[in-house]
């Protein structure tokens, strides 16, 4: 797209996320891929909006896509690895599975270690790149040790997070649902425990993508089409065979090429190899060494004959034959080193192979040297990684070598060595923050899958119980800073099963029960919460028992949303009284047990009481929990007075609590229980700030909602309180700009449900009503219904924003019409944060429309929102606009730009006319 792109004025930087927006990727995709934050990623958005001249993100795709086509012949997003050597000959074998891909959704690539199924299945791949739209991804399940890591696998390959309220394998589903993907998944045969379902639940639940297998053995899933793939070509013109053709070529890239009279000598090599790929690179690799005639006298029919017997399969003979070759022909010391190595699963460096393998005989320093001629030999890949070189041998010679250390009765002390150095590792990158530059998260994808394989190993190690117990610990704490939230929790909760000690075992289940409310788990949260109650009470600890018990009851009430299905009625209730018994004199459990009366108590109680019942339990709570100093008790309870003073219709009161609890929490550091009280807090001050007309405090801690690590996975939520601070201003570039990151996510999550995302889609659609584009307004209030808001919910915004719109259009009788309902005969909850804004607008629409009334709703929107400095302005406009005093309305400006409302200062501006009509255009969008 250089041309255009030039033209435009679009940043070298501008263009990457540019190609990246076209390919449908999420803010946060874009910004792990480019090692940037997300707010960067937004920056640039919304400057491409700017520059491109399109209205919103779809646009914004779909234009990128149409610059990308005009420069590729593929327009799709190709990802493979790329090979350090050639792809040689099968011809007609690439033919054959090409078809078969093209013909069925799932097809299997079969054959023994060596064969050549990886590069086949590559070199197809790359040739039906064009066949699917939304791209040609692989997928590389060597490393992965646990069949239930497949899925997240697959997430890591596509730059996919978890959704909250979802595992990582359900995001994998909802993310590919309708797009057109061929999906490489490389070496099945370890993990057909894991890889069998996933298949099945994916071509099940996305019907546009096809699933090209490699693996020895059939997965037999439904549908599944098996492609044997067979040894390289032996028959034929000599030189044409593709068996001698590879041999030649790489003895050719070695810098001995093969002179045509000694062809046949060739032939008989590869015939004596069975035509493997794998034999026949490793035997090209020692033809410096050895000449044709030392190949031709080292692969004599008795070295076959000591392994024959060790596989059925005859081709796996033919493998195993060479590799003992291939090992007879190195130095003891490379023997051991190849041995030794083989129990990483990812590719590493030379400072690793000496960490892990550098120890007598083998001298840690000579390490790299050695790691050097085994890539020589072939024995070994070079991997390019921003890091420098890694190494890697292919599965195959990895699990021959395992078997080395099994004959040689080493493999447990390598195992319990690689346990060590993975503990060591992984403590290291817990102690570390991550840096913004994105060198952890490297450097943690770069060990996740050797500390998951040594944390299996050693949980079925009894005598390593214990290291697995603090590994699981230290992968949880990783993985939840990865934002791997899912299996954050699951290794929480292996930690526990991996301790006989109750103490330490309910340690482990309260952090995976917040880390269950960090993906909005309801039901995981409340039982993780009981099963530390029990264990804490195993322990003889009661008042720790009564802490998780009041938890426990109060999750029932503080993530009502997250819960599928709700506990029975009376169930909270019975834990509470649980609590209270167990509590004693504890101040921590009595602190608790208050917070847990906050929600329990009042839940029970008639309306006509319940404010001033609400009150007073939460002001205890808040009391009870001061005296602890926790600050994260002191925080969820603020949470209990926040909702009460909310019920109580008092925002000015509420904004102050929930500014309180933010300040808080701002030193508390980072865990998944502040993670998630910090989530709470931010949203509800930003939404608590725009019920009092603080739009500069709510954008303050919308930003910082929308910045929360947490949250980088979750667009919609963390960006759906600054849209609508940044609508109710009129920043347009910035809803816009936000909106497709929100847009993004939600459609990435599979269009959930989420009423409470509802607010923002209707602050976006006010934008563009706003903008006068009809067509984008319909279309996020369709959103609105979708998100499953009931309508007593929206009432009360719903109304807010169309008369916006209908007074930006200059039609104040129709705005009028809309906010005709009584705002004391609403719901609370729907009308708390909107009741100044909607006296005020009212006022102003009976105003405008010449309403006999306007008088008397100037009087009641006086009386309510006084101090909100917005609702104040808005009043003080309609009370001059009844007057016809141009002085008062112009004093109206200065109060709305000192609020950050420039749409309401732009609008004062243009209702004055004349000369200030122009400046108004200037400031914001041109009300009518």
């Amino acid at each position: 797209m250089s041309q255009q792109r030039v033209a435009a004025g679009i940043s070298d930087r501008e263009a990457e996320v540019l190609t990246l927006v076209g390919e449908h990727r999420s803010n946060a995709e874009i910004g792990a891929e480019l090692f940037i934050s997300v707010r960067t990623v937004e920056t640039h958005v919304s400057s491409l909006l700017r520059k491109v001249g399109v209205p919103d993100r779809r646009a914004l795709a779909a234009r990128a896509a149409k610059l990308a086509r005009a420069e590729r012949t593929s327009e799709t997003m190709v990802v493979l690895p790329s090979p350090l050597t050639s792809f040689v000959g099968r011809a007609q074998e690439r033919t054959a599975l090409r078809e078969a891909v093209a013909a069925h959704r799932h097809v299997t690539a079969l054959g023994p270690g060596g064969v050549g199924k990886t590069r086949l299945a590559l070199a197809v791949a790359a040739d039906l790149a064009g066949d699917f739209a939304d791209g040609v991804w692989f997928v590389d399940l060597v490393p992965v040790t646990d069949p239930g890591m497949v899925g997240s696998a697959v997430a890591s390959a596509l730059g996919l997070g978890e959704q909250q309220g979802r595992s990582l394998d359900d995001s994998v589903l909802t993310a590919l649902a309708d797009r057109q993907v061929l999906l490489v998944l490389d070496n099945c045969e370890h993990l057909l425990d894991g890889a069998v379902p996933f298949i099945e639940r994916l071509l099940a639940r996305c019907a546009r993508v096809t699933v090209l297998a490699t693996s020895r053995a059939r997965l037999m899933v439904p549908f599944e089409q098996v492609y044997a793939v067979p040894p390289l070509s032996l028959d034929g013109d000599t030189a044409g065979a593709d068996a001698i053709a590879l041999f030649l070529e790489r003895a050719a890239a070695l810098g001995w090429p093969v002179d045509p009279g000694q062809l046949d000598r060739v032939s008989e090599v590869c015939q004596r190899l069975d035509g493997l790929a794998l034999a026949i690179e490793l035997a090209a690799a020692r033809l410096p060494t050895l000449g044709l005639d030392g190949l031709t006298a080292s692969l004599a029919d008795p070295l076959r004959l000591l392994v024959g017997g060790r596989r059925a399969d005859e081709r796996h003979q033919s493998v195993r034959a060479m590799l003992d070759w291939s090992q007879a022909l190195l130095t003891t010391s490379d023997r051991c080193l190849l041995r030794r190595i083989s129990v990483l699963v990812s590719p590493f460096t030379a400072a690793d192979a000496a960490e892990v393998a550098g120890y007598p005989p083998l001298e840690p320093n000579a390490v790299a040297d050695g790691l050097a001629r085994l890539a020589e030999q072939s024995l070994l890949t070079p991997v390019a990684s921003s890091g420098g070189i890694r190494y890697r041998a292919l599965e195959t010679i990895r699990q021959y070598e395992t078997e080395q250390l099994i004959a040689n009765s080493e493999l447990r002390d390598m195992l319990a060595r690689h346990l060590r150095w993975c503990s060591t590792t992984a403590a290291a990158l817990a102690a570390e923050p991550p840096p913004a530059s994105g060198d952890w998260r490297k450097r943690f994808e770069a060990a996740v899958d050797d500390i998951r394989a040594a944390l299996t190993w050693a949980a079925e190690q009894p005598e390593h119980r214990g290291d697995a117990h603090d590994l699981a610990l230290a992968l949880a704490q990783l993985t939840f800073t990865r934002n791997l939230v899912g299996e954050s929790q699951q290794r929480y909760e292996q930690a526990a099963s991996l301790t006989d000690d109750p103490v330490v075992a309910a340690s482990a289940l309260r952090n995976a029960a917040v880390v269950a409310g960090c993906r909005m788990r309801g039901e995981d949260m409340y039982r993780l919460y009981r099963v530390a109650a029990d264990s804490a009470r195993s322990a003889g600890d009661s008042a720790r028992a009564a802490r998780d018990l009041a938890t426990a009851a109060i999750t029932v009430y503080r993530m009502a949303d997250t819960f599928s299905q709700s506990p029975p009625p009376g169930e909270a209730a019975t834990l509470l009284s649980e609590a209270r018994e167990l509590a004693g004199e504890d101040p921590a459990a009595q602190a608790a047990v208050a917070l847990a009366e906050c929600g329990v108590l009042v839940h029970a109680v008639d309306s006509d009481h319940g404010v001033p019942e609400a009150i007073t339990l939460a002001e205890r709570a808040v009391d009870l929990a001061c005296r602890t100093g926790d600050p994260l008790a002191h925080s969820a309870a603020l949470d209990a007075l926040t909702a009460a003073q909310c019920w109580a219709g008092d925002p000015f009161v509420t904004a102050a609590t929930t500014r309180r609890r933010v300040e808080l929490l701002a030193a508390v550091p980072m865990t998944p229980a502040s993670a998630l009280e910090r989530v709470n807090a931010l949203s509800e001050a930003a939404e608590t700030c725009i019920g009092a007309g603080d739009l500069a405090g709510a954008r303050r801690w919308g930003e910082q909602l929308r910045d929360l690590p947490l949250l980088a996975e979750r667009g919609d939520f963390a960006t759906s309180r600054l849209l609508v601070a940044d609508a109710l201003a009129g920043r347009v570039d910035n809803v816009l700009a936000g909106s497709g990151r929100f847009l993004d996510a939600w459609e990435l999550s599979g269009r959930l449900h989420a009423p409470n995302l509802a607010t923002a889609a209707a602050a976006v659609a006010l934008v563009h009503g706003l903008r006068d584009d009809d067509a984008a307004r319909v279309e996020w209030l369709a959103i609105v219904d979708e998100l499953g808001v009931t309508p007593e919910h929206k009432s009360a915004y719903s109304a807010l924003f169309d008369a916006i719109v209908l007074l930006h259009q200059g039609q104040a009788d129709r705005a009028l019409a809309k906010l005709s309902a009584e705002p004391d005969e609403m719901d609370e909850q729907a009308i708390w944060v909107w009741r100044h804004w909607y006296l005020a607008l009212r006022a102003e629409a009976a105003v405008l429309a010449g309403h006999p009334d306007a008088p008397d709703y100037l009087a009641t929107a006086r009386t309510v929102v006084a101090g909100n400095p917005i609702a104040d302005a808005i009043v003080d406009r309609a009370r001059a606009l009844l007057d016809n005093d141009p002085a008062g309305i112009l004093a109206t400006a200065a109060v709305f730009e000192t609020a950050c409302c420039p749409y309401q200062q732009a609008r004062t501006l243009t209702l004055i006319g004349g000369d200030s009509a122009t400046a108004g255009t200037a400031v914001g969008i041109d009300p009518a």
